[in-house]
């Protein structure tokens, strides 16, 4: 069931949210002793029973008293249990990033996100895998291991908000919160087959975010429906005092009532597709016949599409990958093995110390991004390597913003192919990064995009195709999901 339909039943007491939170912890600990487990769930937050016990008294007191429509007004998402990202700070609850280096730290307080679902009564479920301090595309750099995929689990279930992702494809969570940097929600919600939103950089606060690059982090949402999508996304946008990056989204009240694209409406609208991605060599067959038939039902629909020459784009990734790194290495540094987390003390002082700690507790990616930072950020080479990533950003932000002067919308595919198999790509890098060649530039530009689910490989692995609008444009993307979901129904990818 979609937001609006539990909701429904929640208010005729047909279900219960205690029900809801019950069976997924029945599924979460049977799938743990399987053959294969899913890993999505890192752990059940111990007091998810007892809250949705407490909406369950709320809801029946308003039943009784006839203002129901008046306290799902004030709590729209009331008794509704979502997953968690593991680097979204719940308060009173285990944080670790999957990494050994944060080792039994507890969250101090609830990030902005979480504080604004739990006032509109939506109750924290569990934390979820990720790849370590989400670096990575499959969530296989994770110290609890993979995420294996739901419709396949002998597959990646993409990263690095894999967790999030499978746990809202497996029906284990009616929503999640995930984040990303590069591509970290909508990669994965293409391999599985679900939505999910990248907002545009500021809409969703960053605070109570582990960081990352805090120049491109962003949290997003993972949902079966882009009306979910919405829901969620109306309950928790908005500027935020504690973070100065943040900002308001135009036509939020919009959200609570997603309508999708009418006949008139897709009529006038004009499609953009990058010439580049089209002509890419990493494109895989498969991925081109389902964006083919997508490109193809916006024709049919009246939609305008051209093709559109974009050479900046060929520098995307290099550098997002040059940003995102010097970054990381200047936020990872602050876990040190002195204030909190994992600590090696062989006594011999604070150098070695912040060493051992660090060799001991970051994984080998999170290393190998952390080097190759520090080194872009190394006197030599800070002048030169790192400007030209900013100078690189810059023009993509310019040109986007242009395009979008004259399209409503850019269609792309999100990932270059679908889900491969656990342990392909995970020794290789370069690869795996390359993951993130659709995606990127998205997160450059600092615009809003959606991963819809489209078709179907010919090993029936999910095939997400991008819906990238302009900066807060969220409410154009998302009702033309909306149009496109009420004629598809996920395309057949639903667990």
């Amino acid at each position: 069931m979609n937001i609006s339909e539990t909701i429904l039943k929640l208010k005729s007491g047909e279900i219960t949210s205690e029900a809801l939170v019950k069976k997924s912890i029945e599924t979460f600990e049977a799938d743990k002793n399987s053959a294969l487990p899913l890993n999505a769930f890192l752990e059940m937050y111990d007091d998810a029973i007892s809250l949705a016990q407490a909406a369950d008294a709320e809801i029946s007191v308003a039943r009784k008293d006839g203002s129901l429509d008046a306290l799902f007004q004030k709590k729209p998402l009331l008794g509704l249990p979502f997953a968690n990202k593991d680097n979204i700070s719940v308060r009173g609850k285990r944080l670790t990033c999957a990494s050994k280096i944060l080792e039994g730290y507890v969250a101090p307080y609830d990030a902005t996100v979480i504080s604004r679902l739990k006032a509109s009564g939506a109750i924290p479920l569990g934390r979820c895998n990720q790849d370590e301090f989400a670096m990575g595309s499959s969530t296989e750099y994770s110290i609890y291991g993979p995420t294996r995929n739901p419709i396949n689990r002998e597959y990646v279930s993409g990263g690095s908000s894999g967790g999030s992702t499978a746990a809202v494809a497996a029906n284990q969570a009616i929503f999640a919160l995930g984040t990303e940097t590069g591509g970290s929600v909508r990669l994965p919600a293409s391999y599985c087959g679900v939505y999910g939103l990248k907002p545009t950089y500021g809409v969703l606060s960053r605070w109570g975010v582990v960081a990352y690059g805090s120049s491109l982090d962003q949290v997003g949402i993972i949902a079966h429906a882009p009306q979910d999508v919405a829901a969620v996304l109306a309950a928790t946008c908005g500027a935020d005092f504690y973070d100065d990056t943040s900002a308001d989204l135009p036509e939020s009240d919009s959200l609570l009532d997603l309508k999708p694209l009418s006949a008139q409406e897709f009529s006038e609208m004009k499609i953009a597709i990058p010439k580049q991605f089209l002509e890419s060599k990493g494109l895989s067959p498969d991925v081109g016949v389902v964006f083919a038939e997508t490109r193809k039902w916006f024709e049919q629909k009246g939609a305008k599409i051209e093709v559109v020459d974009m050479p900046i784009l060929d520098a995307a990734i290099a550098s997002y990958y040059v940003i995102a790194l010097s970054e990381a290495a200047s936020n990872l540094s602050r876990f040190d093995g002195i204030r909190y987390g994992h600590r090696v003390d062989n006594g011999k002082g604070y150098d070695e110390l912040y060493v051992e700690t660090r060799s001991e507790g970051f994984g080998p990616e999170v290393k190998r991004r952390i080097i190759v930072g520090n080194y872009v950020l190394s006197e030599q080479f800070s002048g030169d390597t790192y400007k030209k990533g900013m100078t690189v950003r810059a023009r993509i932000q310019r040109e986007m913003s242009e395009l979008f002067k004259n399209y409503d919308l850019v269609l792309c595919p999100t990932c270059p192919t679908p889900a491969f198999k656990l342990g392909q790509k995970v020794d290789n890098p370069l690869e795996m990064y390359l993951s993130d060649l659709f995606t990127t530039f998205v997160n450059l530009a600092r615009i809003p995009s959606l991963s819809v689910p489209a078709g179907i490989s010919a090993e029936g692995m999910p095939i997400g195709i991008q819906f990238v609008g302009a900066m807060f444009g969220e409410v154009k993307i998302l009702r033309t999901a909306q149009a496109w979901e009420a004629e598809h129904e996920g395309c057949g990818t639903r667990v």
